[in-house]
């Protein structure tokens, strides 16, 4: 259960409560969210079990793991996925930190009152433009993540992940059974498990097929490290249906709390249209939960809660990706491999900290040309060329490598022993996932780097 719990905890993260309600809503619902179940089935759901097979087989972290397994020189692929953790703990925090923001001001609101006439896309553009600030709040949640880590699998990322998971569940509940009562519920599980067809296209698709493996935290050694941690008397089939079907009905649920409440206040739908991501979270959600939702001030601050507490999960899954490359290859012990992890990352982070304004050198950044282009998108500033770098390139480098190694290196004889081990379920056949990881998969997994490189889609 512990393994259970931390695994999942590294797959539930912002993208569930973030991103995929914005693309969801993007993408105009129903048949979007049918085409990303048969996606998290037919491409995330193999990949998982092969990630967490490689770990097992090896009882080694990601670079140790694909070195034993796959071959020697297979190990520079989990030394892909260490960096690609690196880079992205160093600016997922920021944005980890914006959820503790934004508790202190919905607690603040809840006992003083929503000031009425506040423009929350100013109040984000000032905090996130706020330098010192920006570096507090990832500063603070740097120490959270650092500290569970510090004290190990066992008593640092279990022992958290069986406290906080259950009570993100919870809060997801109580947020749920509020959502279901307000009058836009209808409407939005309407549009949510309706599909209409005649509204999907073959970008809405690729979007699925995307988020479908990006939300699982494969493609950089998370789930192989996890791996690594099982026994030999439990079910790597099991463990990872579990984990995909507690991910995906997290993203379900706060899906339609989320378009409950837009779909409660006149006129909300357009607003949030225009907002992006980070609008649909931090600009249009704050204001709704104080002026429009039923004791929606004990719920939005309970809400920031949820959204911090994802957040962890996912930043210690991160850090343990690069603090046990570090102990396993380097022969460091934990507790300095983790400070020293922690700090070197942290440098990186004040880089994305400073990205929206409050350092003009940083904000402006830019790497043009062919190539500045191909591989950052013509992003601007360290925060969004990090993302967009991680997000269409080391993502879906790392798990085609992780497809092609498992389905075409491994042996079918050390595959099959590591699946079908007698713990497996009646429903599992190990026909199917071999033909899914060896052809599905890698097809799936191509297709977004060739709509990366040759078409320009940005998945970030």
């Amino acid at each position: 259960m512990g393994f259970i719990l931390a695994a999942t905890g590294s797959a539930i993260g912002l993208g569930n409560l973030w991103k995929f309600p914005f693309i969801t809503w993007e993408n105009d619902g129903g048949a979007f969210v049918l085409v990303y179940l048969v996606c998290i089935a037919a491409v995330g759901l193999p990949i998982m079990m092969a990630e967490l097979l490689v770990g097992r087989k090896s009882q080694k972290s990601a670079v140790g793991a694909l070195k034993e397994v796959v071959g020697p020189l297979w190990g520079s692929l989990g030394l892909w996925g260490v960096l690609c953790g690196f880079v992205l703990l160093s600016y997922y925090t920021v944005i980890a930190g914006w959820s503790l923001y934004y508790f202190a001001k919905s607690s603040s609101w809840l006992i003083n009152g929503f000031p009425t006439g506040t423009n929350m896309g100013d109040l984000f553009g000032a905090q996130s433009g706020n330098g010192a600030l920006q570096l507090g709040l990832s500063l603070a949640f740097s120490i959270a993540t650092v500290s569970v880590v510090y004290f190990g699998v066992q008593k640092g990322i279990e022992r958290i992940a069986k406290l906080f998971l259950p009570v993100l569940f919870g809060i997801l509940v109580l947020l749920l059974i509020s959502a279901l009562g307000m009058s836009g519920s209808g409407e939005a599980l309407r549009f949510i498990f309706r599909p209409n067809f005649a509204e999907l296209d073959r970008a809405s698709v690729l979007e699925a097929l995307g988020h479908s493996f990006f939300t699982l935290s494969l493609g950089m050694g998370a789930m192989i490290t996890y791996g690594s941690y099982i026994s030999k008397n439990q079910s790597i089939v099991k463990a990872s249906a579990i984990i995909v079907v507690l991910d995906t009905l997290i993203a379900l649920i706060a899906t339609v709390i989320m378009f409950s409440v837009i779909f409660s206040v006149p006129g909300m739908d357009q607003q949030v249209s225009g907002t992006g991501t980070v609008g649909m979270l931090f600009i249009s959600l704050p204001e709704l939960f104080f002026t429009e939702v039923p004791f929606g001030q004990v719920l939005g601050p309970l809400f920031y809660v949820l959204v911090a507490l994802a957040a962890l999960t996912s930043t210690m899954s991160l850090l343990e990706v690069v603090a046990s490359y570090v102990i396993d290859n380097h022969g460091i012990a934990r507790n300095k491999a983790t400070l020293m992890c922690g700090g070197v990352i942290f440098l990186f982070t004040i880089l994305a900290a400073v990205s929206f304004g409050a350092v003009p050198a940083i904000t402006d950044l830019q790497l043009g040309g062919a190539l500045g282009d191909m591989f950052f998108g013509g992003k601007v500033g360290w925060f969004g060329m990090a993302d967009h770098f991680v997000s269409n390139w080391m993502l879906p480098t790392g798990g085609l490598g992780i497809t092609i190694a498992a389905g075409w290196v491994v042996s079918r004889e050390i595959t099959k022993s590591e699946l079908v081990d007698g713990t497996q379920p009646g429903w599992f056949s190990y026909g199917a996932w071999r033909f899914f990881i060896r052809y599905v998969a890698p097809v799936a997994v191509g297709a977004i780097l060739i709509a990366v490189i040759f078409f320009g889609r940005d998945f970030s």
